[in-house]
């Protein structure tokens, strides 16, 4: 072989084996040191969407998208994305929508989104459908309890690659209370950024003023104890631009609205760090009545009084929802006859090989 031509294989190798460590040494570093700064030169974020069954959760992704089309029922686990233009002559900035479907039965598609290269720009928003006041303490409680053991969970993993970015994160939790909020001491802030929306206001808005005033106190509390920002939106074109904006402000980090609105006669619009427990005040019941309500911390207490005025819908019936494919939002003919059918062949099965290992222990 020409020594020429292996001098020139030799070196290709060489520069090829050199352009692989010096890729793997760029990923190291953006992975080791991508946690500094305060995340607004970072051009990707993601926003998750939990909530409600049919609350209205594709809708505002849409109407944030600006595409006009109608919204279809979320299956387990959908995806999206939005762009936006910074100026001239720069990147776009890029969000990710991230949509659970089915309410409270898919609690495992959580952990999908939610990584440790993705936590450092992630924010929840969870929907609630305030048509439906019986399943609004159920839905909101299992799926901010799901959602914030796995972000617990990831946190620690973090925290084992890469310390200096775990401990970011749990330094940001803090960032929308200011350092002498008078109830700094008494909440709990969720460990990532949370949205808490009331849909379909438009219904709500018509419900007796009492319940109608136990639900906002109630809202308010749960976001204010976790650090949440709190909005009620409808069909109504200026509580829709309301919405996106708060919605941008996750996706494309532009600046937080300073507005407030605490009139549980109008659409609630309280930013993250702007309540306070003075301000909401002890939970909608007879002081007689508090001592009888045993509770073992706020959170609970403010529970019993919700459920005491709207009880949660029997067990049993949640339970029946847990089946994605027993669910009637998905129906389809053909594929239900046939698992009928299946689910029958199964249960003759298991009769006749019950009946075979019985006759096997008699014999023997």
């Amino acid at each position: 072989m020409c020594p020429l031509y292996i001098a020139f294989s030799l070196i290709t190798v060489v520069k090829l084996e050199t352009l692989w460590e010096i890729a793997k040494a760029e990923v190291e570093k953006k992975r080791s040191h991508g946690s500094e700064g305060n995340g607004a030169d970072i051009g990707e974020k993601s926003v998750f969407f939990i909530g409600s069954k049919n609350g209205g959760k594709t809708t505002i992704i849409l109407r944030c998208l600006d595409r006009d089309e109608p919204a279809k029922p979320t299956l387990a686990l959908e995806y999206t994305y939005g762009r936006r233009t910074k100026g001239h002559n720069t990147p776009k900035d890029i969000a990710h929508f991230w949509e659970l479907g089915g309410g409270t039965s898919l609690l495992d598609l959580i952990s999908i989104p939610i990584t440790c290269d993705t936590l450092r720009t992630f924010s929840i928003v969870l929907v609630l459908d305030l048509s439906k006041p019986n399943d609004l303490w159920s839905t909101m409680e299992n799926l901010l309890q799901a959602t914030k053991s796995h972000v617990d969970r990831v946190i620690l993993k973090l925290g084992k690659m890469n310390s200096k970015a775990a401990s970011e994160v749990r330094q940001k939790m803090w960032s929308g209370m200011q350092k002498d909020h008078p109830d700094r001491e008494l909440i709990d802030p969720f460990p990532i950024p949370l949205v808490i929306i009331g849909s379909k206001y438009d219904i709500f808005q018509d419900f007796d003023p009492e319940k109608r005033k136990v639900i906002c106190k109630t809202l308010r509390f749960v976001a204010h104890y976790y650090g949440a920002s709190l909005m009620f939106t409808s069909k109504s074109e200026a509580l829709l631009l309301k919405m996106r904006g708060v919605i941008n402000q996750l996706a494309f980090g532009v600046d937080k609205s300073k507005s407030i609105c605490v009139d549980q006669n109008k659409p609630l619009f309280i930013t993250a760090g702007l309540d306070s427990l003075c301000q909401i005040g002890s939970p909608p019941v007879p002081d007689s009545d508090i001592g009888k309500l045993q509770a073992h911390s706020p959170m609970e207490l403010w529970k019993k009084v919700y459920e005491k005025l709207f009880p949660p819908k029997n067990i049993s019936t949640l339970k029946a929802i847990q089946d994605p494919a027993r669910d009637p939002q998905y129906a389809e003919s053909e594929v239900d006859e046939m698992r009928v059918q299946k689910d029958q062949e199964l249960e003759q099965y298991k009769r006749s090989s019950s009946k075979t290992w019985k006759q096997i222990e008699l014999d023997s």
